[in-house]
């Protein structure tokens, strides 16, 4: 089965006719504090220069991360959302594996590949390109860097990490490790709360695959937003300690509810084993409020759903339809 993508507001709210403001979205891993206030002010600067084209390769963006990064410009490649890279990237080096579970999007650019188990590295084939997952999405699942560093140095054949969101842990990152085989795909939109922007990095040897995109792939309103973003040190730390102190609350809420195995948070969303999945995302669909159901993803072991960690008064609603339909 097709591992479909969240974050499906507007469609929602077209049909239960809701104004979309009032759709919570908890199906899509968004930073609850939202945008960066600067990036709000750069947008807003920057809508004059939308009447030219951007630069061809975003290179003022690719500049900034590398130093942001620990790595070379050269090696830093931006585009409109990770989707769009991990795209390029599984077309430029061929059908391989993906190490599940693993962010749907992999499986609709390799819709036939085979998959082995993130967890368990005995799986992890010898050859071939392999794409990995860290933290895990749905489970959070966090795999040691070194392990999958020293992995890819033991083959030829390119290794993928995507990094998406480990800008909400305190954990290194493998973009310092990135050349020769081994390239990391990093999302600006989730962390910085621009996903109706799109912007992403992939980071390695990435000049064959520069050579051969599109020009223009990175517009003038989200190269602004994402340079003001990752200046706002303040706004990122913020974050990191909402997510912290939040997930934990609402971990603990939700265990406190019948029939629901509550995974340890590591980013900004909880994956909770339960037999009622396809019944509790109905329902709370049939009220405006959005979560995954999970139950069909490879590599994964049973039913089961993700929830973002959202603000407290968003928590707190699907806390009181959960139990409303748990406790019922």
């Amino acid at each position: 089965m097709a591992v479909t993508h969240g974050g499906n507001i507007f469609t929602v709210a077209r049909q239960y006719r809701l104004p979309w403001k009032q759709v919570l979205d908890f199906s899509a891993s968004i930073n609850p504090l939202g945008p960066s206030p600067q990036a709000r002010e750069a947008i807003l600067s920057a809508i004059d220069s939308v009447i030219h084209y951007p630069h061809r390769t975003a290179q003022a963006l690719s500049v900034r991360l590398a130093d942001e990064w620990q790595t070379l410009p050269e090696n830093v490649l931006a585009g409109n959302g990770a989707t769009e890279l991990l795209f390029d990237w599984c077309r430029h080096t061929g059908p391989g594996t993906i190490a599940a579970p693993a962010f749907g999007e992999f499986h609709r650019a390799w819709p036939n590949a085979p998959t082995c188990l993130l967890a368990d590295a005995a799986t992890w084939p010898a050859e071939g390109p392999i794409v990995f997952t860290r933290p895990a999405n749905p489970t959070g699942v966090l795999i040691d860097a070194g392990i999958i560093a020293n992995y890819a140095m033991k083959r030829s054949d390119p290794v993928l990490v995507d990094e998406s969101f480990l800008d909400f842990c305190d954990a290194e990152s493998l973009v310092p490790r990135a050349k020769g085989n081994l390239f990391v795909l990093r999302s600006l939109t989730k962390f910085w709360a621009l996903p109706g922007l799109r912007i992403g990095a992939l980071i390695g040897d990435v000049q064959t695959i520069r050579e051969t995109r599109a020009p223009w792939t990175v517009n003038v309103l989200a190269e602004a937003a994402a340079l003001a973003s990752v200046e706002d040190h303040a706004h990122a730390e913020r974050t990191r300690n909402f997510i912290r102190a939040e997930s934990r609350w609402f971990a603990g809420e939700l265990a406190g509810l019948p029939g629901l195995n509550i995974w340890p948070a590591v980013a900004n969303f909880l994956y909770i084993e339960t037999e009622r999945a396809a019944e509790l995302t109905a329902f709370a669909a049939g009220r405006g409020v959005l979560i995954r159901d999970c139950s069909n993803w490879p590599g994964l072991g049973g039913r089961a759903i993700r929830v973002a960690v959202r603000n407290r008064w968003e928590n707190e609603t699907l806390l009181a339809l959960l139990k409303e339909c748990l406790c019922a």
